[in-house]
Protein backbone atom coordinates (compact mmCIF):
# COMPACT_ATOMS: atom_id res chain seq x y z
CA UNK A 1 0.00 0.00 0.00
CA UNK A 2 1.60 3.34 -0.64
CA UNK A 3 -0.17 6.88 0.42
CA UNK A 4 0.49 10.09 -1.67
CA UNK A 5 -0.77 13.52 -0.05
CA UNK A 6 -2.54 16.29 -1.38
CA UNK A 7 -1.26 19.32 0.19
CA UNK A 8 -3.98 21.92 0.67
CA UNK A 9 -3.94 23.23 4.45
CA UNK A 10 -6.70 22.18 6.17
CA UNK A 11 -8.25 20.42 3.15
CA UNK A 12 -5.46 17.98 2.57
CA UNK A 13 -6.11 14.41 2.40
CA UNK A 14 -4.10 11.45 1.67
CA UNK A 15 -4.31 9.17 -1.42
CA UNK A 16 -3.86 5.77 -0.65
CA UNK A 17 -3.05 2.94 -3.77
CA UNK A 18 -2.86 -0.79 -3.38
CA UNK A 19 -4.29 -4.46 -4.45
CA UNK A 20 -7.68 -4.59 -1.83
CA UNK A 21 -6.36 -1.86 0.18
CA UNK A 22 -10.06 -2.19 2.17
CA UNK A 23 -9.03 -5.25 3.73
CA UNK A 24 -6.04 -3.67 5.15
CA UNK A 25 -6.60 -3.09 9.28
CA UNK A 26 -4.26 0.37 8.69
CA UNK A 27 -7.33 1.77 6.15
CA UNK A 28 -9.82 1.86 9.04
CA UNK A 29 -7.92 3.60 10.90
CA UNK A 30 -7.60 6.71 8.18
CA UNK A 31 -11.35 6.43 7.56
CA UNK A 32 -13.41 9.60 8.87
CA UNK A 33 -15.54 10.12 12.14
CA UNK A 34 -18.91 9.84 11.86
CA UNK A 35 -22.19 8.32 13.10
CA UNK A 36 -23.82 7.13 9.78
CA UNK A 37 -22.72 6.48 6.52
CA UNK A 38 -23.83 6.38 3.12
CA UNK A 39 -22.76 4.71 0.24
CA UNK A 40 -23.55 6.14 -2.94
CA UNK A 41 -23.02 3.48 -5.96
CA UNK A 42 -24.50 2.57 -9.46
CA UNK A 43 -26.32 -1.07 -10.12
CA UNK A 44 -23.29 -2.07 -11.88
CA UNK A 45 -20.66 -1.59 -9.20
CA UNK A 46 -23.15 -2.51 -6.10
CA UNK A 47 -23.31 -6.11 -8.02
CA UNK A 48 -19.53 -6.64 -7.42
CA UNK A 49 -18.81 -4.56 -4.30
CA UNK A 50 -21.23 -2.84 -2.43
CA UNK A 51 -21.88 -5.76 0.27
CA UNK A 52 -17.81 -5.95 0.43
CA UNK A 53 -17.74 -2.27 1.29
CA UNK A 54 -20.54 -1.94 3.54
CA UNK A 55 -19.06 -4.90 5.59
CA UNK A 56 -15.91 -2.99 5.99
CA UNK A 57 -17.37 -0.06 7.10
CA UNK A 58 -19.79 -1.71 9.69
CA UNK A 59 -17.50 -1.82 12.67
CA UNK A 60 -16.54 1.97 12.33
CA UNK A 61 -20.27 3.29 11.64
CA UNK A 62 -23.27 2.90 13.98
CA UNK A 63 -25.14 2.28 10.87
CA UNK A 64 -24.38 1.48 6.97
CA UNK A 65 -26.95 3.21 4.15
CA UNK A 66 -26.69 2.50 0.55
CA UNK A 67 -28.19 4.51 -2.45
CA UNK A 68 -27.52 2.92 -5.33
CA UNK A 69 -27.83 5.05 -8.85
CA UNK A 70 -28.44 4.46 -12.69
CA UNK A 71 -25.13 3.74 -14.09
CA UNK A 72 -23.71 5.81 -17.34
CA UNK A 73 -23.14 9.27 -18.21
CA UNK A 74 -26.58 9.87 -19.21
CA UNK A 75 -27.75 9.92 -15.40
CA UNK A 76 -25.16 12.40 -14.35
CA UNK A 77 -28.42 14.96 -13.86
CA UNK A 78 -30.22 16.59 -11.43
CA UNK A 79 -32.95 13.73 -11.29
CA UNK A 80 -30.23 11.09 -9.84
CA UNK A 81 -28.14 13.66 -7.58
CA UNK A 82 -31.87 13.92 -5.91
CA UNK A 83 -31.86 10.95 -5.26
CA UNK A 84 -29.17 10.73 -3.12
CA UNK A 85 -30.97 13.74 -1.20
CA UNK A 86 -34.21 11.45 -0.72
CA UNK A 87 -31.58 8.68 0.85
CA UNK A 88 -29.94 11.13 3.21
CA UNK A 89 -33.09 12.58 4.36
CA UNK A 90 -34.95 9.44 4.42
CA UNK A 91 -32.55 7.81 6.90
CA UNK A 92 -32.27 10.95 9.04
CA UNK A 93 -29.44 11.72 8.50
CA UNK A 94 -26.92 14.68 9.67
CA UNK A 95 -23.81 16.48 9.64
CA UNK A 96 -21.86 13.05 11.39
CA UNK A 97 -22.91 11.21 8.54
CA UNK A 98 -20.01 10.58 6.25
CA UNK A 99 -20.82 9.99 2.41
CA UNK A 100 -18.82 7.16 0.21
CA UNK A 101 -18.56 7.39 -3.21
CA UNK A 102 -17.86 3.91 -4.42
CA UNK A 103 -17.75 3.64 -8.68
CA UNK A 104 -16.62 6.01 -11.52
CA UNK A 105 -16.44 9.35 -12.50
CA UNK A 106 -19.86 9.35 -12.43
CA UNK A 107 -20.88 8.61 -8.86
CA UNK A 108 -17.71 10.46 -7.58
CA UNK A 109 -18.57 13.44 -8.65
CA UNK A 110 -22.11 13.37 -7.96
CA UNK A 111 -21.25 12.04 -4.20
CA UNK A 112 -19.04 15.04 -4.18
CA UNK A 113 -21.42 17.48 -4.95
CA UNK A 114 -24.01 16.05 -2.73
CA UNK A 115 -21.75 15.90 -0.12
CA UNK A 116 -20.82 19.84 -0.18
CA UNK A 117 -24.58 20.71 -0.77
CA UNK A 118 -26.42 18.54 1.95
CA UNK A 119 -26.33 20.56 5.11
CA UNK A 120 -24.28 22.96 3.33
CA UNK A 121 -21.38 20.33 3.49
CA UNK A 122 -20.46 16.84 5.38
CA UNK A 123 -17.55 15.00 4.70
CA UNK A 124 -16.75 12.45 1.80
CA UNK A 125 -14.05 10.18 0.98
CA UNK A 126 -13.64 8.75 -2.47
CA UNK A 127 -13.37 4.98 -3.85
CA UNK A 128 -12.93 5.08 -7.25
CA UNK A 129 -13.59 1.81 -9.11
CA UNK A 130 -12.23 2.96 -13.05
CA UNK A 131 -8.92 3.60 -13.69
CA UNK A 132 -10.24 6.79 -15.13
CA UNK A 133 -11.64 7.99 -11.42
CA UNK A 134 -8.64 6.80 -9.86
CA UNK A 135 -6.19 8.41 -12.19
CA UNK A 136 -8.26 11.97 -12.59
CA UNK A 137 -11.44 12.32 -11.05
CA UNK A 138 -11.60 11.10 -8.14
CA UNK A 139 -8.63 13.72 -7.23
CA UNK A 140 -8.94 17.56 -6.45
CA UNK A 141 -12.22 17.81 -5.01
CA UNK A 142 -13.94 18.93 -8.13
CA UNK A 143 -17.45 17.79 -8.42
CA UNK A 144 -20.01 18.78 -10.58
CA UNK A 145 -23.58 17.26 -12.63
CA UNK A 146 -24.01 17.81 -16.31
CA UNK A 147 -26.46 19.96 -18.21
CA UNK A 148 -27.73 19.38 -21.45
CA UNK A 149 -26.32 22.54 -23.06
CA UNK A 150 -22.82 22.02 -21.08
CA UNK A 151 -20.71 19.19 -19.17
CA UNK A 152 -20.03 19.51 -15.92
CA UNK A 153 -21.50 22.98 -15.67
CA UNK A 154 -23.23 22.56 -12.54
CA UNK A 155 -21.17 21.77 -9.16
CA UNK A 156 -18.52 22.89 -6.35
CA UNK A 157 -15.00 22.68 -5.17
CA UNK A 158 -15.19 20.42 -2.81
CA UNK A 159 -12.71 18.02 -1.05
CA UNK A 160 -12.97 14.56 -0.03
CA UNK A 161 -11.65 13.30 3.38
CA UNK A 162 -9.73 10.58 1.80
CA UNK A 163 -9.20 8.54 -1.88
CA UNK A 164 -8.95 5.13 -1.54
CA UNK A 165 -7.70 3.29 -5.22
CA UNK A 166 -8.31 -0.20 -4.95
CA UNK A 167 -6.17 -1.87 -8.10
CA UNK A 168 -8.10 -4.93 -7.63
CA UNK A 169 -11.44 -3.49 -8.70
CA UNK A 170 -9.60 -2.57 -12.23
CA UNK A 171 -9.50 -6.36 -12.87
CA UNK A 172 -13.59 -6.28 -13.54
CA UNK A 173 -13.37 -3.23 -15.55
CA UNK A 174 -14.63 -3.58 -19.29
CA UNK A 175 -11.93 -3.25 -21.64
CA UNK A 176 -13.70 -0.17 -23.20
CA UNK A 177 -14.04 1.46 -19.69
CA UNK A 178 -10.07 0.50 -19.09
CA UNK A 179 -9.00 2.14 -22.41
CA UNK A 180 -11.27 4.97 -21.48
CA UNK A 181 -9.15 5.78 -18.44
CA UNK A 182 -5.88 5.49 -20.86
CA UNK A 183 -6.93 8.77 -21.89
CA UNK A 184 -6.83 10.91 -18.81
CA UNK A 185 -3.40 8.70 -18.15
CA UNK A 186 -1.81 9.59 -21.40
CA UNK A 187 -2.78 13.07 -20.98
CA UNK A 188 -0.09 13.60 -18.26
CA UNK A 189 2.85 13.53 -20.26
CA UNK A 190 2.27 16.06 -23.07
CA UNK A 191 1.58 18.56 -19.80
CA UNK A 192 4.04 17.50 -17.79
CA UNK A 193 5.66 14.67 -17.90
CA UNK A 194 7.07 13.45 -21.38
CA UNK A 195 9.64 10.79 -19.58
CA UNK A 196 6.06 9.26 -18.63
CA UNK A 197 4.93 10.06 -21.76
CA UNK A 198 7.82 7.30 -22.91
CA UNK A 199 7.45 4.87 -20.27
CA UNK A 200 3.75 4.45 -21.67
CA UNK A 201 4.63 4.13 -25.21
CA UNK A 202 7.13 1.52 -23.99
CA UNK A 203 4.72 -0.20 -21.58
CA UNK A 204 1.54 0.44 -22.94
CA UNK A 205 1.05 -3.79 -24.09
CA UNK A 206 1.78 -4.40 -20.44
CA UNK A 207 -0.80 -1.49 -19.28
CA UNK A 208 -3.62 -3.19 -21.68
CA UNK A 209 -3.12 -6.85 -20.53
CA UNK A 210 -3.54 -4.96 -16.88
CA UNK A 211 -0.26 -6.31 -15.27
CA UNK A 212 -0.80 -5.05 -11.45
CA UNK A 213 2.64 -3.66 -11.06
CA UNK A 214 2.72 -1.63 -14.48
CA UNK A 215 -1.07 -0.14 -13.65
CA UNK A 216 0.17 0.32 -9.55
CA UNK A 217 3.37 3.25 -11.00
CA UNK A 218 0.59 4.31 -13.71
CA UNK A 219 -1.96 5.20 -10.70
CA UNK A 220 0.43 6.33 -8.74
CA UNK A 221 2.52 8.53 -10.99
CA UNK A 222 -0.88 10.27 -12.38
CA UNK A 223 -1.83 10.88 -8.86
CA UNK A 224 1.62 12.38 -8.02
CA UNK A 225 1.05 15.14 -10.99
CA UNK A 226 -2.50 15.88 -10.44
CA UNK A 227 -1.79 15.93 -6.33
CA UNK A 228 1.16 18.93 -7.59
CA UNK A 229 -0.95 21.09 -9.62
CA UNK A 230 -4.58 20.79 -7.61
CA UNK A 231 -1.90 21.36 -4.10
CA UNK A 232 -0.75 24.65 -6.52
CA UNK A 233 -4.13 26.09 -7.46
CA UNK A 234 -7.01 24.47 -5.91
CA UNK A 235 -9.88 26.43 -7.53
CA UNK A 236 -8.46 26.40 -11.21
CA UNK A 237 -7.75 29.65 -11.36
CA UNK A 238 -4.65 29.35 -13.41
CA UNK A 239 -2.29 26.32 -13.76
CA UNK A 240 -4.82 23.89 -12.95
CA UNK A 241 -6.68 24.32 -16.27
CA UNK A 242 -3.70 22.34 -18.09
CA UNK A 243 -5.48 19.50 -16.58
CA UNK A 244 -8.06 19.86 -19.23
CA UNK A 245 -5.67 18.91 -22.53
CA UNK A 246 -8.14 17.86 -25.28
CA UNK A 247 -11.52 18.26 -22.80
CA UNK A 248 -12.40 21.63 -24.22
CA UNK A 249 -12.99 19.14 -27.55
CA UNK A 250 -13.95 16.07 -25.78
CA UNK A 251 -17.09 17.76 -23.75
CA UNK A 252 -18.17 19.14 -27.08
CA UNK A 253 -18.42 15.37 -28.75
CA UNK A 254 -20.35 14.21 -25.41
CA UNK A 255 -23.12 17.04 -25.18
CA UNK A 256 -23.23 17.08 -29.07
CA UNK A 257 -23.26 13.03 -29.27
CA UNK A 258 -25.80 12.67 -25.84
CA UNK A 259 -24.54 11.79 -22.92
CA UNK A 260 -22.88 8.17 -22.33
CA UNK A 261 -22.96 7.52 -26.30
CA UNK A 262 -19.11 8.16 -26.32
CA UNK A 263 -17.11 7.56 -23.09
CA UNK A 264 -15.65 11.02 -21.33
CA UNK A 265 -12.39 9.13 -22.26
CA UNK A 266 -13.14 8.88 -25.88
CA UNK A 267 -13.95 12.40 -26.34
CA UNK A 268 -10.86 13.04 -24.70
CA UNK A 269 -8.64 11.42 -26.87
CA UNK A 270 -9.99 12.65 -29.72
CA UNK A 271 -10.01 15.90 -27.97
CA UNK A 272 -6.54 15.72 -27.13
CA UNK A 273 -5.60 15.13 -31.12
CA UNK A 274 -7.18 18.09 -31.74
CA UNK A 275 -5.69 19.87 -29.33
CA UNK A 276 -2.60 18.70 -30.56
CA UNK A 277 -3.24 19.52 -34.06
CA UNK A 278 -4.49 23.30 -33.27
CA UNK A 279 -0.85 23.53 -31.28
CA UNK A 280 1.00 22.46 -34.78
CA UNK A 281 -1.28 25.14 -36.64
CA UNK A 282 0.03 27.64 -34.64
CA UNK A 283 3.23 26.66 -34.35
CA UNK A 284 3.83 25.55 -30.72
CA UNK A 285 4.70 21.70 -31.73
CA UNK A 286 6.19 19.65 -35.29
CA UNK A 287 4.06 17.29 -37.18
CA UNK A 288 6.16 14.87 -35.69
CA UNK A 289 4.44 15.28 -32.05
CA UNK A 290 1.06 15.09 -32.74
CA UNK A 291 2.01 11.93 -34.84
CA UNK A 292 3.26 10.61 -32.20
CA UNK A 293 0.34 11.38 -30.06
CA UNK A 294 -1.90 10.06 -32.29
CA UNK A 295 0.03 6.67 -32.19
CA UNK A 296 -0.62 6.36 -28.46
CA UNK A 297 -3.80 6.87 -28.58
CA UNK A 298 -4.13 4.55 -31.27
CA UNK A 299 -2.32 1.50 -28.93
CA UNK A 300 -4.74 2.49 -26.52
CA UNK A 301 -7.72 1.36 -27.87
CA UNK A 302 -8.81 4.91 -28.37
CA UNK A 303 -10.38 6.97 -31.30
CA UNK A 304 -8.57 9.49 -32.82
CA UNK A 305 -10.84 11.29 -35.02
CA UNK A 306 -13.67 13.33 -33.62
CA UNK A 307 -17.33 12.40 -34.76
CA UNK A 308 -19.51 14.53 -37.35
CA UNK A 309 -21.87 16.00 -35.07
CA UNK A 310 -23.53 18.22 -37.64
CA UNK A 311 -23.41 17.47 -41.60
CA UNK A 312 -24.12 20.50 -42.37
CA UNK A 313 -21.74 22.33 -40.45
CA UNK A 314 -20.13 20.05 -38.37
CA UNK A 315 -17.33 22.77 -37.21
CA UNK A 316 -20.13 25.36 -35.89
CA UNK A 317 -21.88 22.74 -33.76
CA UNK A 318 -18.52 22.28 -32.34
CA UNK A 319 -17.93 25.87 -31.96
CA UNK A 320 -21.49 26.25 -30.41
CA UNK A 321 -21.27 23.73 -27.67
CA UNK A 322 -17.23 24.94 -26.92
CA UNK A 323 -18.17 28.43 -26.14
CA UNK A 324 -20.35 26.75 -22.81
CA UNK A 325 -17.18 26.33 -21.69
CA UNK A 326 -16.05 26.92 -18.05
CA UNK A 327 -12.78 28.02 -19.42
CA UNK A 328 -14.52 30.24 -21.89
CA UNK A 329 -13.73 34.01 -21.00
CA UNK A 330 -16.79 36.74 -22.45
CA UNK A 331 -18.04 33.88 -25.33
CA UNK A 332 -13.96 33.50 -26.23
CA UNK A 333 -12.88 29.68 -26.16
CA UNK A 334 -9.60 28.95 -24.79
CA UNK A 335 -7.72 25.86 -25.39
CA UNK A 336 -5.08 23.98 -23.01
CA UNK A 337 -2.67 23.49 -25.70
CA UNK A 338 0.84 22.19 -25.99
CA UNK A 339 3.38 25.16 -25.92
CA UNK A 340 6.27 22.69 -26.50
CA UNK A 341 6.09 18.98 -25.34
CA UNK A 342 5.77 18.08 -21.45
CA UNK A 343 4.27 21.89 -21.18
CA UNK A 344 0.71 23.17 -21.85
CA UNK A 345 -0.67 26.66 -21.91
CA UNK A 346 -3.89 27.76 -21.66
CA UNK A 347 -4.70 30.66 -24.64
CA UNK A 348 -7.56 31.22 -27.26
CA UNK A 349 -7.33 30.43 -31.30
CA UNK A 350 -8.67 31.96 -34.15
CA UNK A 351 -12.25 30.72 -35.01
CA UNK A 352 -11.00 30.39 -38.73
CA UNK A 353 -8.34 28.15 -37.59
CA UNK A 354 -10.05 25.95 -35.13
CA UNK A 355 -12.61 25.22 -37.90
CA UNK A 356 -9.88 23.88 -40.15
CA UNK A 357 -9.04 21.37 -37.37
CA UNK A 358 -12.26 20.40 -36.76
CA UNK A 359 -12.50 19.68 -40.27
CA UNK A 360 -9.77 17.77 -41.03
CA UNK A 361 -9.76 15.68 -37.70
CA UNK A 362 -13.23 14.58 -38.06
CA UNK A 363 -14.24 11.14 -39.47
CA UNK A 364 -16.37 11.77 -43.01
Amino acid sequence: METLSVCLEDRSYDIVIGHSVSDMELLRQRLPDGVDTLVVTNDTVAALYANRWCAELAPHYQKVHVVILPDGEAHKDWQTLNLIFDALLTHGCDRKTVLYALGGGVVGDMTGFAAACYMRGVPFVQVPTTLLAQVDSSVGGKTAINHPLGKNMIGAFYQPKLVICDLSTLDTLPERELSAGLAEVIKYGPIADMAFFAWLEAQMDAVRARDKETLAYVVRRCCEIKAEVVGQDERESGLRAILNFGHTFGHAIETGMGYGVWLHGEGVAAGMVMAAELSRRLGLVDAAFVARLRALIERAGLPTRGPVLDARDNAGHYLEHMRVDKKAEAGEIRFVLIDGPGRAVVRAAPDALVREVIDACCSD
